[in-house]
């Protein structure tokens, strides 16, 4: 199965956002471009990735990814895969030349594609056939076959394929995709019973409603956008106040940011800021998704 989907998170300094750890490191190894989609799949698709790297001659690059609450379908050299929310720490290792396309769908809007609870792909690949039964292996195939300068041949093969399996438009896939970006967006929504009372969903029904479109619960998407902040911070390299830092982020204290962040992604906040470390691999050796 593919081993590089997820970095649709790892996009190049100035354009990466949020989720890739040692940025830096990242954007001297490979490039990423993103590309928007059509109107036709706009509801559904966040973006189009496509990665290059050519480390021929060069050490292999491990990159550590903290996952976003997106479900992706990803294209290789060794096969398509869908690619449920990962809960855990992701470590991906790039050698020799290659690269891949990805779909990074918008937070539920797999779910109309899928016609079953996203929690069933929760920390789970899926081979693209079980969806798109032969034809995934053709158009991976197609887009492989692209070659390096495609970009445009690449995406209109992963939209035909979308295209040729296009659900109806679902006000609760899209109910879900705006109460995940208000979470993203708003770092005072720290509890679900705020959520709850900003969105008039009852505390039950949200957590339905993440369970079936999104894959994982609200809190578990609060946490993450706090720690995606806090990595960010951290890869700044700026000066940080973490105890100030634990307070904008709603932390009671910054032990509990310290607690979250160590068990995340494997070393405390301060430590993973230092210099030092920035030099070396981008998490702790031996992580795994495995």
């Amino acid at each position: 199965m593919p081993d590089t989907a997820f970095l649709a998170d790892a996009v190049p300094a100035a354009l990466m956002g949020r989720g890739v750890l040692r940025p830096g490191l990242a954007a001297a190894r490979f490039d990423l471009a993103r590309h928007q989609p059509s109107a036709t799949l706009a509801p559904f698709v966040d973006f189009f990735w496509i990665i290059r790297w050519d480390l021929r001659g060069q050490p292999a690059h491990e990159q550590t990814i903290l996952p976003h609450p997106n479900v992706n379908l990803a294209f290789e050299a060794s096969g398509a895969g869908i690619y449920g929310v990962d809960t855990k720490l992701f470590v991906r290792v790039l050698t020799g030349q290659g690269q891949a396309l990805g779909v990074r769908f918008r937070a539920g809007c797999f779910r109309p594609f899928w016609q079953a609870p996203i929690s069933q792909l929760s920390d789970r690949v899926i081979p693209a056939a079980r969806l798109f039964g032969s034809r995934a292996e053709g158009t991976r195939q197609a887009i492989m076959h692209a070659g390096a300068d495609g970009d445009a041949v690449m995406v209109a093969h992963a939209e035909a394929l979308l295209c040729s399996v296009l659900p109806e438009p679902d006000p609760a896939a899209e109910q879900a995709a705006t109460l995940v970006a208000q979470i993203t967006d708003d770092p005072a929504l720290r509890r679900v019973d705020q959520l709850s009372a900003a969105s008039g969903i009852s505390a039950r029904s949200l957590q339905r409603l993440f369970a079936d479109y999104v894959g994982i619960g609200p809190k578990w998407v609060m946490r993450r956008a706090r720690l995606h902040e806090a990595a960010a911070r951290a890869d700044s390299g700026e000066l940080i106040d973490w105890a100030g830092l634990a307070a904008d982020l709603g932390y009671a204290d910054q032990a509990h940011l310290t607690r979250d962040f160590t068990a995340a992604i494997g070393v405390p906040p301060a430590r993973y800021a230092r210099p030092e470390a920035a030099a070396g691999t981008a998490g702790p050796a031996g992580s795994s998704n495995q």
